[in-house]
């Protein structure tokens, strides 16, 4: 197998057997590098990667507000509302190339992954 295959089917694999806890950060870290990328793309004047890397952190942003059960828990409402905000920013960055949007919503995204991530340990490390 050559390395980026090998590489793939390990990604394959963490994905595939990853606790929830753990995907969920896994897709903010991406939502993350995304829009860092974006960003720095938005600085170069790299239009064409920044907005496929915005794009991308847009999906990922969806699909967190699909799988959403806003009823859940009492934060639920509200951070269907977020993730509604960071999307129409993202939009609006997409469409002017404010790399100023895509910051204040990577800060966002890497506030929730934190906070995501506290409580995946704190789940994980109440396991049996």
């Amino acid at each position: 197998m050559t390395t980026q295959a090998l590489r793939n089917r390990y990604v394959s694999d963490s994905v595939a057997t990853a606790p929830p806890s753990r995907l969920l950060v896994m897709l903010y870290d991406r939502l993350v590098l995304d829009l860092m990328i974006a960003g720095q793309s938005l600085e170069t004047g790299d239009k064409p990667t920044a907005s496929a890397r915005i794009q991308h952190a847009q999906e990922i942003i969806m699909e967190l507000r699909a799988t959403l059960d806003p009823t859940a828990w009492s934060g639920g409402p509200g951070l269907s509302s977020l993730y509604s905000y960071l999307i129409t920013e993202l939009v609006q960055a997409n469409v002017t190339g404010d790399r100023g949007k895509v910051e204040a919503v990577q800060s966002f995204a890497e506030q929730l992954r934190d906070a995501w991530r506290e409580a995946a340990a704190q789940v994980i490390g109440s396991g049996p």
